[in-house]
């Protein structure tokens, strides 16, 4: 009788790795926004889609160093105990870190663009880019690409829907930009950025039927610009309100932004309308009643998240 051996089942590759980065070039968009470029040899294992696909950026201690994250073990990516390994540090030992959008993705070259927004509000990111030069290191946790879900953090999922709008505050920008300038052709995108002043208006490289309306907001409080830009296209566009209206009652469900985090993101299952908001939770949450109770649109129809509250740091 013949005896097979077992076969070993071989771990799935994780989602999201860490990549030791260095800062490659440092370019002032504009008054708010700074775009940074990484380089890494092990980005042409970056995964490539893009979107709103959220990463993670760790920044030096005190003393310049990252703690031990398994970075040059193969044992411990294929484990993808990358955030155990952190959460065993000691405090002063764990390395801060900010989430972040990729902006753009060049595996040939080896090159990671994050856009950073700049808010002065004295945090490790803020004081990090004050400070960066070409050459300084960095701990990217980002997607790879030879993971089967190397889509995990993407939530733009509009499924076959085409008429698409989009809305969010500064740190929404990165994100909506790389989404409208994925767009496949036969999409009708509409998309309202509020940002601090005037002068943080970015060009876009925007496909035929794209158009962004850029809010800026000055001193007033985060959000108030938005608002009344999406209720005035809801009043202009009745016959896509109409279609993406829901067939039953909803229920809202109300969330309390100081303590929990406010994200909603279904996956489009509807042709018609699909709609992407993100920003500032309390100013997330005001758009998502005027959307969902106040006009009845479908709540499959709409991802919600709350990037940030305000007066609050992200842990």
């Amino acid at each position: 009788m013949t005896v097979l051996a077992p076969t070993r089942t071989e771990r799935p590759r994780p989602a999201y790795r860490p990549y030791r980065a260095a800062v490659d070039r440092i370019e002032r968009l504009s008054p708010h926004f700074t775009r940074v470029s990484f380089r890494c040899d092990d980005f042409t294992h970056f995964g490539t889609e893009c979107l709103d696909q959220r990463i993670k950026l760790l920044f030096p201690l005190a003393d310049g160093s990252f703690s031990d994250l398994g970075i040059g073990d193969e044992e411990a990516l294929a484990a993808g105990d990358w955030y155990e390994r952190w959460r065993a540090l000691p405090e002063h030992r764990r390395n801060p870190f900010r989430t972040y959008t990729v902006r753009a993705i060049d595996t040939d070259g080896c090159r990671l663009d994050v856009d950073f927004v700049m808010h002065g509000d004295g945090g490790p990111a803020a004081r990090w880019l004050l400070g960066a030069a070409p050459g300084d290191r960095i701990v990217v946790i980002g997607p790879d690409a030879r993971s089967e879900h190397r889509g995990v953090g993407i939530d733009w999922r509009p499924g076959e829907a085409r008429e698409l709008l989009l809305v969010g505050d500064e740190t929404a920008a990165p994100a909506i930009a790389s989404i409208l300038e994925s767009l496949p052709g036969g999409c009708r995108a509409r998309a309202f950025v509020e940002v601090p002043s005037a002068d943080d208006e970015l060009e876009l490289r925007l496909p035929a039927n794209a158009s962004v309306t850029w809010l800026p907001r000055g001193e007033s409080v985060t959000g108030t610009a938005l608002l009344p830009a999406v209720r005035r296209w809801l009043a202009e566009n009745p016959h896509v309100v109409a279609s993406a209206s829901a067939t039953a009652s909803q229920q809202l469900d109300e969330v309390d932004v100081d303590r929990d985090i406010l994200w909603e993101t279904p996956e489009g299952t509807h042709p018609g309308f699909y709609a992407w908001i993100a920003g500032e939770s309390a100013a997330v949450k005001t758009l998502r009643r005027l959307l969902v109770r106040d006009h009845g649109i479908d709540r499959s129809r709409v991802a919600f998240m709350g990037y940030w509250r305000l007066g609050r740091s992200e842990n």
